[in-house]
């Protein structure tokens, strides 16, 4: 179920649904970037996710592995975006924390998806 939830969030993105953010966070939830900016409660959410989706477009969010632990989904994924015309792409992770069925906190951290191999592969 809470995978599901994570799923459904990231497709949302890629179809600028708004209305997936009351389905997904609770009225006081806290969604920290993985570059630094932190959006406390709903209407934040909401916002943050109206203004992007006005210069941005997510061109695809592929989840590759994800765990769930206790109250908690931990996701790893590639987004890729257009924004404002530019096209980049990005490594991550996810960490959900539930409060029932809804996420209270999530938190995002990237890493570069274009790997060296200093010793060889």
């Amino acid at each position: 179920m809470r995978e599901k939830i994570i799923r459904d969030w990231f497709q949302a993105w890629i179809d600028a649904d708004i209305s997936a953010v009351r389905r997904t966070f609770t009225e006081d939830a806290v969604y920290t970037e993985c570059y630094g900016p932190e959006y406390r409660g709903i209407e934040q959410i909401e916002k943050w996710f109206a203004d992007w989706n006005k210069k941005g477009r997510v061109l695809e969010w592929k989840i590759g592995r994800m765990f769930e632990c206790g109250e908690s989904v931990i996701a790893q994924w590639y987004f890729e975006c257009d924004y404002d015309g530019e096209v980049s792409g990005f490594d991550g992770v996810t960490i959900a924390d539930f409060d029932g069925p809804l996420i209270s906190r999530l938190c995002e951290f990237q890493s570069k998806s274009e790997h060296v191999h200093p010793y060889g592969i």
